[in-house]
């Protein structure tokens, strides 16, 4: 799909964008372009250490800011396809630098929108979150806003074609900042600070995000969002894999953060349809033609069926949960 193509990866300096290039080097031998836009030039220059323009002669390190919708325009040139990862992610830090959050998540994603049907990108998926589900804080309201922004884009999209769709996960384990990270560089200490003894969070790893955005690349119509089924783990049992001894103090929950993850809401199940390892939520957004078009596309090629009303699908209400045994797997 991608072999003489171009590709922008926007964030791409993060954990995602690292795997996600790892995958592309590793599976597509004739890349045409592979565009690596961040803000970071730290980022760039540690991650060029590890692919290096000279040696990957595809790859190229853009220093931008989607904020910056000149600069972004520059850098969609001749492009083909664009994954969207560049955002603001710290919950804590939303709630007192809103504004901030609004111009790279929202804004920037206006940007990137007007700029892709410009340049008629052929299709551009948007990496989301669960926090964008039913959001309690300003981080999962810039997310679903975002969300919102790329589905509505179809709409818009006149003689470009582009066509736009949405990833959504929960936290990645193992990325930079994630629980498994805290703990590790916390290995000497002989007590832990947990939020909730209720906690549960859905478990995905690196590999598996970027599995499912290339899954969407090939398959999502456009105007879609998509949801992969995880099996979930109580963070207590995280903790207790990773060393049985720690003691916990229990500190109460950070401003705007979950006890459990959610990725399909109850008010989302009338527009929801099951694959075998997704959910699909069809955008309400659309005419009724368009929505039976995509639901339609999805039957037909996926054998997808409807959800039944009033289904939730959350961190806590899943039926596959991960095993202390498990757990002690990803500290390896």
């Amino acid at each position: 799909m991608f072999n003489n193509k171009s590709i922008l990866i926007t964030g791409g300096t993060g954990s995602f964008g690292n795997e996600f290039v790892s995958s592309l080097i590793k599976n597509y031998k004739k890349i045409k372009k592979l565009i690596i836009f961040s803000r970071d030039e730290l980022k760039q220059q540690e991650m060029s250490k590890k692919f290096s323009e000279e040696k990957y002669k595809f790859l190229r390190y853009f220093l931008g800011d989607i904020r910056d919708k000149n600069r972004l325009m520059s850098a969609l040139n001749g492009v083909d396809f664009v994954v969207h990862a560049a955002a603001l992610k710290q919950v804590p830090k939303a709630e007192y630098n809103p504004f901030e959050y609004i111009k790279t998540n929202i804004l920037g994603a206006q940007n990137l929108i007007e700029g892709c049907i410009e340049k008629k990108i052929t299709k551009v998926i948007a990496l989301s979150t669960d926090k964008a589900a039913a959001p309690i804080n300003l981080y999962g309201a810039t997310k679903l806003c975002s969300d919102k922004l790329f589905i509505a884009a179809n709409n818009i999209i006149g003689s470009s074609g582009t066509k736009f769709s949405v990833v959504r996960y929960g936290n990645v384990l193992g990325s930079r900042g994630s629980l498994i990270d805290v703990l590790k560089k916390n290995k000497n200490s002989n007590f832990f600070q947990i939020t909730d003894y209720e906690m549960s969070r859905f478990n995905i790893t690196l590999k598996e995000s970027v599995n499912h955005v290339l899954w969407s690349f090939k398959n999502s119509p456009g105007g879609d969002i998509l949801v992969p089924k995880l099996k979930s783990y109580m963070v207590i049992d995280l903790i207790k894999s990773f060393n049985p001894k720690l003691k916990l103090k229990k500190i109460g929950i950070r401003p705007g953060e979950k006890i459990y993850e959610e990725m399909v809401t109850k008010s989302d199940s009338l527009n929801t349809i099951e694959l075998k390892n997704y959910y699909v939520i069809l955008p309400n957004t659309f005419s009724d033609n368009k929505i039976l078009k995509t639901r339609s596309y999805y039957k037909s090629k996926f054998n997808a069926k409807n959800v039944k009303r009033g289904f939730s699908y959350n961190s806590a209400n899943n039926k596959d949960f991960l095993s202390l045994k498990e757990l002690k797997k990803f500290f390896k």
